[in-house]
């Protein structure tokens, strides 16, 4: 499909890369400009849908009116946008070069409701079907991990996906304080409802701290996800953590969510539910560097909270995971190009 949209244009997929391709450092210094996402052109998502044939599309969601901690993920995707402007082109240890394998762009914001979980719900997944039906793979940076919910369900309406989750928490919860079911603690129990994902194909990595009920945990299993603790993961070792996430993806369509408070609070502090004894940032590279070869159909980063950070290394931790995921999207985009 891609090839076929790139002869629409009357230009050849290298042709096609060649605009797509981040501002470089060496030409004007990283902290100049509008951020931008990589320091990726930016798009509108009719034009990247339509004449611009974007292949990753860059999305930031600025909402955490649905948090029940500590607000302030509304304005993470400003954060990791400015974050990212350090990245370069090329990850150093596999070697992959994401804007030379797929046409990537930030596609702006979502235009939330920040005052209305409701229309906000609403609104993302009105933003992101057209995305979908054009083929454009998403990688969304929160904004609290609820926003998850629409984009699986305008990624999963054709057929349930499967899930790779890398949080602390479940967020498998029915519902919160006065029955609330949209929250940041209930996106997958809405999502296996609707009919979105394949509890089946789910795992959540690096679970710890404790629960507001055992339901929370017994529902996810009864329904057959796969629930790995944090002292699991210690125990069996990253590479057959990730052997173990690829086998219950599969081969079939999978979605990434990365909570930045899997991250152990010493690196990422700035978040609105921090649990310690989580993931340093190393783990953390070498987790997402284990899934490779999946076939992902849109991921996100998602709790950022930069107010809670005046360093500013969640923004950054954000930053970097986000290219390492973009890793993993340009190749899968790659694979799935036909064969010359």
């Amino acid at each position: 499909m891609a090839d076929e949209r790139a002869e629409d244009r009357g230009e050849t997929r290298a042709q096609r890369l060649a605009r797509f391709q981040p501002a470089s450092g060496m030409a004007t210094p990283r902290f100049s400009g509008l951020a931008s996402f990589m320091r990726l052109p930016v798009l509108a998502p009719a034009e990247a849908a339509g004449a611009g044939r974007a292949e990753i599309g860059l999305i930031g969601i600025p909402f955490d009116g649905a948090t029940t901690g500590r607000p302030g993920a509304r304005l993470g995707p400003r954060a990791v946008r400015e974050a990212s402007t350090g990245t370069r082109a090329l990850n150093h240890v596999t070697g992959v070069a994401p804007y030379a394998l797929a046409a990537c762009a930030d596609l702006g914001d979502v235009p939330v409701n920040p005052v209305d979980a409701a229309e906000t719900d609403q609104r993302i997944e009105a933003f992101y079907r057209p995305l979908a039906q054009a083929g454009i793979v998403p990688l969304t940076v929160g904004g609290d991990h609820f926003v998850t919910y629409p984009v699986l369900r305008a990624l999963g309406a054709a057929r349930p996906l499967g899930l790779i989750h890398i949080d602390a928490h479940s967020d498998t919860d029915d519902a919160q304080y006065d029955g609330s079911r949209l929250t940041h603690g209930t996106p997958f129990r809405r999502a296996v409802e609707a009919g979105v994902l394949d509890p089946r194909r789910c795992i959540q990595i690096g679970l710890r701290g404790s629960m507001d009920a055992a339901d929370e945990r017994d529902w996810a299993l009864a329904q057959g996800m796969r629930l790995l603790a944090m002292e699991e993961v210690c125990a069996r070792g990253l590479p057959e953590v990730a052997a173990e996430a690829r086998a219950v993806a599969g081969d079939g369509p999978t979605y990434l969510s990365f909570d930045i408070d899997a991250l152990d609070p010493a690196f990422a502090p700035g978040t609105g539910t921090p649990e310690i004894g989580g993931f340093t940032t190393r783990e953390a590279l070498h987790l997402l560097r284990g899934l490779r070869g999946l076939d992902l159909v849109g991921a996100d980063v998602v709790e950022v909270a930069p107010s809670l950070d005046p360093a500013g290394i969640t923004a950054l931790a954000g930053a970097g995971i986000a290219f390492e995921i973009l890793c993993l999207l340009a190749e899968g985009v790659a694979a799935r190009q036909p064969a010359a």
